[in-house]
């Protein structure tokens, strides 16, 4: 057992867990790191890279659930559900439908746009993030008379955006198919160009500020082993702290469970990726395709092509016939041809809970930062900030009522 007893110990090493780490620890707590894998190993690694603060609705709307029969018809398409995984996940979308309701859904989108109104300023800007905005294109008549309208919205709401017609779209984007008709131009969102390089680089100042990590540590127990003590149990590791930090992503529902008695909808949105190392300097910034569900981002070591959701749980085998469509998606929207040699395809799982808020809550010394669904890089560094107030009973920056886990 170790000797030492730390302050906090951080369950879940993602792009979350991290970040509250290096938070506590500046602020002089002794914090200890708990990873099952390596830490941002996960979808912290393997993400688009946007940082997304224009996403301010829920990830679920009316006008998707129209489209719901055409895309699961799909194999390939933008959404995919494994009908062997639907008695398990009918509760979360039971739901997921509940929180569609006119006010529940406002609801959600009132607190989404609490978080990411702050969420770019939370970001300390570094060698690996540039903030020079972001593009939702359209290549149809109905796509580009749904962005404006989505566009006049957002403007009213305070989500600046700016409307690029075909000549501002070709002129900002000049590697764009002819067939990209206009876009919304996001100009206040980011993108991190090397993941890997970011989250070395916060390890580092973790650890250079006095925190320990402990990886490949797979918590099978949390033990309340005095009043104010808790054991964690990993393997044959064994560790002390005075408070544990609940942020293990997609893995968090039965610790909560555990250690606060409570249930909350999350379950894991499969996400993938396409990795092209050959294709470089091709775009200038993140491009979603708002018809085809999906978005191209440049990085340090090539193009991202990232997105799809596939409901089929934690333990079914990735299907990365999902990451390669990503390719002719991505080609048939650029004018030259993409080089597809070295291409890396890649599964992980986001961790959505049915009203596509985060948990971010405290009940006694358990502190609890999880299920951020698609927007955990963007709100990362706002979550660490948030649950530090909650550690020290400081006011934090916003209401944090709609973010309890026993809203449900």
């Amino acid at each position: 057992m170790s000797s030492q007893i730390f302050s906090a110990a951080v369950i879940g090493g993602g792009i979350v867990g991290l970040s509250i780490a290096l938070e506590l620890q500046r602020c002089g707590e002794s914090v200890l790191l708990l990873e099952r894998d390596t830490v941002c190993g996960g979808a912290s690694y393997g993400n688009a890279g946007h940082i997304a603060t224009e996403q301010v609705f829920p990830i679920a709307s009316p006008d998707v659930l129209k489209q719901l029969p055409k895309m699961l018809l799909d194999p390939l398409g933008p959404l995919r559900l494994d009908w062997k995984y639907l008695p398990k996940i009918t509760p979360w979308l039971f739901s997921l439908l509940y929180n569609l309701t006119p006010k529940r859904f406002q609801h959600s989108h009132r607190a989404l746009m609490a978080l990411n109104s702050l969420a770019l300023a939370a970001w300390r800007v570094e060698q690996h993030i540039r903030i020079d905005g972001s593009l939702l294109v359209c290549e149809t008549e109905n796509g580009q008379s749904a962005l404006q309208k989505h566009g006049r919205v957002l403007n009213e709401l305070g989500v600046v955006n700016e409307w690029l017609d075909y000549a501002g779209l070709h002129e900002r984007e000049p590697a764009l198919a002819d067939t990209q008709r206009g876009a919304l131009f996001y100009p206040h969102t980011g993108h991190v160009v090397d993941l890997a390089g970011m989250a070395a680089d916060l390890q580092h100042a973790f650890i250079q500020a006095g925190g320990t990590i402990s990886e490949h540590t797979d918590v099978s127990d949390i033990q309340l082993f005095s009043d104010d003590l808790f054991r964690i149990i990993g393997g044959s590791k064994a560790f002390e702290a005075k408070h544990v930090v609940i942020a293990a992503g997609a893995f968090s529902k039965p610790w909560l469970k555990k250690l606060c008695g409570s249930d909350v909808p999350l379950d894991t949105e499969r996400g993938y990726h396409l990795m092209l190392p050959q294709s470089l300097n091709i775009l200038n910034v993140p491009v979603s395709s708002f018809e085809r569900k999906f978005i191209m981002t440049p990085m340090n070591a090539g193009l991202r092509l990232a997105g799809t959701v596939e409901f089929a749980g934690l333990d079914a085998p990735p299907n990365m016939e999902r990451a390669q469509q990503l390719f002719h998606l991505a080609e048939s929207m650029l004018k030259g041809r993409l080089n597809r040699q070295g291409a890396v395809s890649w599964m992980g799982f986001r961790p959505s809970i049915a009203d596509s808020l985060p948990v971010i809550d405290r009940k006694e010394n358990i502190l609890l930062a999880f299920g951020h669904q698609h927007l955990g890089l963007t709100q990362a560094p706002l979550t660490a900030k948030l649950v530090k107030a909650l550690y020290f009973g400081e006011q934090p920056a916003i209401d944090l009522s709609p973010y309890r886990f026993s809203r449900f």
